[in-house]
């Protein structure tokens, strides 16, 4: 989650700590999905403004203080929650910045979860039910979710109103068929998420290859997810030998829009792996550091910062893997 907000020191440490807010409530589960051309202009800063058919400027804030998310990972791929603010560094544009605000609270998360139902997934749909069973029992009991099927197109088939088993009962019913329309899928959970209930918001994919029958493009929803306050989790079941262009290029396009936004996509070989790779991403979810700090250049110039998060070495040799997102855009002025 990585908002810019033009905002004072109270408000900014209140948000920190507190890290939740109240969104409006969903009216309608039908999307108009319409491929539109991202432009660099900047647009209207209310989160919830900007309806399908005008999505295509992105979301900008007029702000001074950067919050960036954070996920740390062992080799095991176990979160690590022991570090200090004094373990983190960042820097923007290659130089380093000055953390004023640090935090490692489980606070609630809206999520979308994103599920392939194309015909590829027949032999994998009842493993694909365990794993966002296992995801389930692995969150806080506030969060609230959504979940969109996709196959020949994305179609909403539980609402954040549903209860988690009712949702799990829902998915029984469905049977996988058609192509596989990735990228639409994803344009309409992000849609969806601006009325999300919390600030947090995250999306998590499982699927087993690439995109095949959608209208939007890669170029087009990695620059709508660079836009948004969302991180993306994918969970690829990738064969070890692809069998079509789709699987063979389902893992390259998973990973390039998942580390856009600071998530990241797990690579699973073996179907059965699949159940205990949505534990840990649930988990990780709920296991984050927020670092916040004010950019030593401040520029209002509609352009893309590069940033960096690094963990400093403990010295003792454990390996640590960092996840956060890359950048953010500044507004202009």
């Amino acid at each position: 989650m990585l908002r810019l907000r033009r905002m004072c020191l109270l408000l900014c440490l209140s948000f920190v700590t507190g890290f939740s807010c109240q969104g409006h409530a969903q009216d309608s589960d039908q999307v108009h999905i319409t491929p539109a051309a991202h432009s660099g202009s900047s647009a209207a800063s209310n989160e919830h403004a900007l309806p399908p058919e005008v999505h295509g400027k992105p979301v900008r804030v007029d702000v001074d203080i950067v919050l960036v998310p954070v996920n740390v990972v062992d080799i095991a791929n176990r979160p690590v929650m022991t570090l200090e603010k004094q373990n983190f560094e960042l820097y923007e544009a290659g130089q380093q910045q000055t953390l004023r605000y640090f935090s490692t609270e489980d606070s609630p998360i809206s999520v979308g979860v994103l599920l392939d139902l194309s015909s590829s997934m027949k032999d994998k749909i009842d493993t694909a039910r365990q794993a966002l069973s296992e995801f389930f029992a692995n969150s806080n009991p506030e969060d609230d979710y959504f979940v969109i099927g996709f196959s020949d197109r994305p179609a909403l088939l539980a609402d954040a109103t549903h209860s988690t088993a009712s949702i799990e009962n829902k998915l029984a019913l469905t049977l996988p068929y058609g192509n596989t329309a990735l990228l639409d899928s994803i344009y309409m959970g992000l849609n969806k998420l601006h009325s999300a209930r919390y600030k947090r918001r995250a999306l998590v994919i499982i699927s087993d290859g690439g995109d095949n029958h959608s209208r939007y493009t890669a170029r087009e929803i990695r620059s709508l997810v660079q836009e948004e306050d969302v991180e993306i989790y994918a969970l690829g079941i990738f064969s070890k030998v692809f069998k079509t262009f789709e699987e063979w290029s389902g893992e390259r396009l998973l990973t390039t829009i998942t580390e856009a936004t600071g998530g990241r996509t797990v690579k699973v070989n073996d179907l059965q792996d699949l159940p205990q790779a949505a534990a840990d991403i649930s988990r990780q979810l709920r296991n984050q550091y927020i670092l916040g700090y004010s950019p030593t250049n401040r520029q209002y110039d509609d352009k893309w910062h590069k940033i960096k998060v690094r963990v400093v070495p403990s010295g003792d040799g454990t390996v640590l893997h960092v996840y956060s997102k890359q950048g953010y855009f500044a507004p202009h002025r």
